[in-house]
């Protein structure tokens, strides 16, 4: 009789029934740094993507404003991807030394890289100003942003999840992932107040400045947050029993690419949906549209405590019904709600407008919510940060990167926002499919004893018949193989 799996023929640890207890001031600290951090973040990264939308083009691609603007706009939204290709540099880098020297200190120089940048931007001279040098600039600062978001959401997700009570990782690991809406909030909710206060002339000569520079003070407040967190259990462990390979990426990729792979795949839908929030629908609406700048800020707003509270929603209810099952959903409702949400849109009515996308951000949460805690049990402990981190800078690239590029290029060519719906809708069939392939690791052991023993069993045999994920299960069966 072949020996069975610590998780075979048992419930899984998530399933157990456990008395509820009240967070420990650790948890809820871990808790405030991570929502507060990835907040702070993704409200600098965002605040460039809805710029983007409004305002860059003539400011710093000047020449091709007055030979098109359509060209202009492709170009503008383009810079928003530019970023997303440097996102793997930044989650190779943060994820060796994440994986090495903790997750700590990897998000305070991520948090303060992102901040940094943001507020340079704030600062540059425009191409009236300076010329070309103008957008060369802008790039720079747009792929240092880049650069960081792509060592972010790792060791944040991590710290969150491996913080948390086993019964409760997708509700921990819920909480950075609200940092994306609550980001967007900040972003969408500035933009607004500013447009409010200013003429279009004063917004399009330094209003569209201050967010940018609003983020030293956000910087400081996350930086002093961060800096009070204590690191992770899990890689304390892991440092006290010193087991990991000294070239995490080297074994990564030698044992878990097939992980690597689904983790990409698995991201690609709701990142390129979530980007049409993001930055697409605002110059959507404006430009094709013909609506008010501040009606479709609001509107971006209302969509974004909706896709807040479906998220924090989806990282519970996956703890109830497991992870899998959670993204299936969120993929099945985004295919089927594209056509009827751009039927909506397409109206040009604002209330139409704001109702599609509302609740498409509703939806969006299922398929965000347990995304840290189904990352995390799908890697050991010694290449997690670098697995997670790597695996969702990819799929950003191939989901988000170029989305508002992409639809912008699909409704000059065919004059239907529908096929927008189209592109969407092939991309959750691509992520759900991918989810599927991973058999439910709800409740698996995410300490360093179990990825011990896969190396030691790899080490005995050569390579075994199947490599060992965290607590000891086969990564064959976790992927569905």
């Amino acid at each position: 009789m072949e020996p069975q799996s610590p998780l075979q023929g048992a419930a899984p640890a998530g399933d157990r029934r456990q008395a509820p207890r009240k967070l420990t001031a650790g948890e809820r600290k871990v808790l405030a740094s991570t929502l507060a951090g990835t907040s702070i973040e993704w409200f600098d990264f965002f605040i460039y993507a809805q710029a983007a939308s409004l305002v860059l083009a003539p400011l710093f691609f000047g020449p091709l404003s007055e030979d098109s603007p359509g060209l202009a706009a492709v170009v503008s939204l383009a810079t928003i991807g530019i970023s997303f290709l440097f996102r793997p540099l930044g989650a190779i880098v943060a994820g060796r030394y994440g994986d090495r020297l903790g997750r700590k200190k990897m998000l305070v120089l991520t948090l303060v890289t992102m901040g940094g940048a943001t507020s340079l931007i704030g600062l540059l001279p425009t191409y009236s100003e300076i010329g070309v040098a103008a957008p060369v600039l802008l790039m720079l600062l747009r792929i240092l942003q880049g650069f960081s978001a792509g060592g972010e959401w790792g060791g944040a997700a991590l710290m969150s999840v491996e913080h948390a009570p086993v019964h409760r990782r997708g509700t921990f690991g819920a909480y950075p992932q609200i940092g994306v809406p609550i980001g967007l909030i900040l972003a969408t909710g500035m933009l607004w107040a500013i447009t409010a206060v200013t003429t279009p002339e004063q917004f399009e000569t330094w209003g569209w400045r201050i967010p940018f520079l609003f983020s030293v003070v956000l910087v400081v407040v996350g930086y002093l947050i961060r800096r009070a967190v204590e690191e992770s259990p899990v890689f304390q462990e892991m440092l006290e029993r010193r087991k990991e390979s000294s070239a995490p990426l080297r074994d990564l990729m030698r044992r878990n690419k097939r992980e690597v792979l689904l983790t990409a795949l698995i991201f690609v839908g709701n990142n390129a949906a979530g980007y049409l929030v993001i930055a697409y629908f605002l110059s959507y609406g404006t430009s094709v549209l013909g609506l008010e700048r501040s009606a479709i800020l609001t509107v971006i707003v209302i969509a974004s405590v909706a896709w807040l509270a479906s998220t924090l929603w989806g990282g519970m209810l996956s703890d109830r019904i497991g992870r899998v099952r959670t993204f299936q959903f969120g993929y099945a409702f985004m295919f089927l709600w594209m056509l009827p949400m751009f039927l909506l849109v397409d109206t040009g009515d604002l209330v139409l407008f704001g109702a599609g996308i509302v609740i498409l951000a509703l939806g969006l949460g299922f398929s965000y919510g347990p995304m840290s805690a189904l990352y995390a049990e799908m890697f050991p402990v010694s290449v997690r940060y670098s697995g997670v981190s790597i695996g969702y800078a990819l799929g950003a690239i191939l989901g988000g990167a170029f989305a508002p590029t992409i639809a912008e290029l699909l409704v000059q060519g065919t004059g239907w926002g529908g096929s927008v719906g189209l592109y969407i809708m092939l991309l959750a069939v691509i992520s759900g499919g991918a989810v599927s392939l991973v058999a439910e690791p709800k409740g698996v052991d995410l300490g360093v004893g179990a990825a011990d023993r896969g190396s030691a069993d790899r080490d005995a045999g050569g390579r075994d018949s199947t490599d060992r994920g965290s607590g000891g299960q086969d990564a064959a069966d976790r992927t569905g193989a």
